[in-house]
């Protein structure tokens, strides 16, 4: 079928809208007519210069929309479903029997690559070349994506489908971390670094979870206020020269049980292990390239460093958990949201990048 998409030809090329020919879903395929997407930190990997990503490419792993098609052995989601799209897994390995999937062995290769694992090309351009559309298992920044039983997740008819896709990756991995992965709990504490998309998801999660302090950190004062709305119970500028001592005396001076990094700054990491209590937990989320050089004897005393993918969330049952909870006002993700069309997909870009919105969601209708 033929489909509009922003394909994105070199790491410092503009997204260029065009008509893709996308093939019928195969066996455990489907095919979604996209309503919303979101852009997330994680779709820049195509801006790294190299083959990191290969090009052309069809980027966008927040998708959502109505199930247009369905290919042989699908069960569980029907043409005409409303879904969530969010990222692949093999769901045969141990760690997505054990209910990580975000753990699972093959996540690079289903998710990160662009590529089929059989190398048959499920996309083509007007010249009949190749373009990559299985980032994250579905290449969203188009109208229709081709995701797998195992990536999409169907939700209620009677939500606002478009504004859904960043349940399925920034938004769940900083609420995922929070109650899921690091397990905080009523009246812990917890200082979240970096106020983007998934830190304030972060903070809106803790506030769920019920704890008595939320700090928030971050250059950008707006998003500190909006932190605050959306419940923080202190907020650092992040250009402070001891962050750690702060956060230290908004705890008591003890620290905080928990630290949430977003950033992968080596300095802003450093200062988020500082920040934690004897027996605290920081998680790391951040994607960088820059080796973290942390005080071996914070880590003696009890403290612990731990590297989460997608907030260990499963998505088929965290996904309706956050839906279920912006149902009752507890969980206002769409603050974050600025909308826009598809062929403004690099006005947005840009937008995100110079911290004038929080998340894009760009509708291809």
């Amino acid at each position: 079928m033929q489909i509009d998409a922003a394909v994105l030809r070199a790491a410092d090329a503009p997204y260029t809208i065009e008509r893709v020919e996308l093939a019928d879903p195969g066996p455990g395929e489907i095919v979604v007519r996209i309503a919303g997407v979101g852009m997330c930190h994680t779709d820049l990997l195509g801006r790294v210069p190299g083959d990191l990503v290969a090009k052309p490419v069809i980027l966008g792993h927040e998708g959502s929309g109505v199930v247009e098609a369905v290919g042989p052995d699908v069960t569980g989601v029907t043409e005409g479903d409303h879904v969530v799209m969010s990222f692949d897994s093999c769901g045969s390995c141990a760690n997505c029997r054990d209910a990580v999937p975000g753990a699972c062995p093959q996540m690079a290769a289903l998710n990160m690559i662009a590529v089929p694992l059989d190398g048959r090309p499920r996309a083509t351009d007007a010249d009949g070349n190749a373009v990559g559309n299985r980032w994250f298992g579905q290449s969203s920044f188009a109208s229709h994506a081709l995701g797998t039983v195992r990536n999409v997740v169907p939700v209620t008819k009677d939500v606002p489908i478009e504004r859904l896709g960043p349940l399925g990756c920034g938004v769940q991995t900083g609420a995922a971390s929070v109650l899921i992965s690091l397990g905080v709990r009523a009246g812990d504490s917890i200082a979240v670094f970096g106020a983007g998309a998934v830190g304030l998801a972060a903070v809106m999660a803790a506030k769920v979870a019920g704890a008595t302090t939320i700090v928030a950190v971050d250059l950008n004062g707006a998003r500190l206020d909006l932190a605050r709305e959306l419940g923080a119970t202190h907020t650092v500028d992040g250009a402070d020269d001891d962050i750690a001592g702060r956060i230290r005396a908004l705890s008591g001076g003890e620290g905080v049980q928990y630290s949430f990094d977003t950033t992968a700054v080596p300095s802003v990491v450093s200062a988020a292990v500082a920040s934690l209590r004897t027996t605290g937990v920081c998680g790391l989320v951040g994607v960088g390239s820059e080796e973290y050089r942390l005080d071996p004897n914070l880590l003696l005393m009890g403290r612990t460093v731990k590297g989460i993918i997608e907030g260990d969330a499963v998505p088929h049952t965290f996904i309706p958990k956050m839906i279920d909870l912006w149902r009752r006002d507890l969980f206002p993700f769409d603050r974050l949201i600025a909308t826009y069309p598809l062929d403004r997909i690099n006005e947005a870009e840009a937008d995100a990048a110079s911290g004038k919105v929080v998340k894009p969601v760009l509708l291809p209708g």
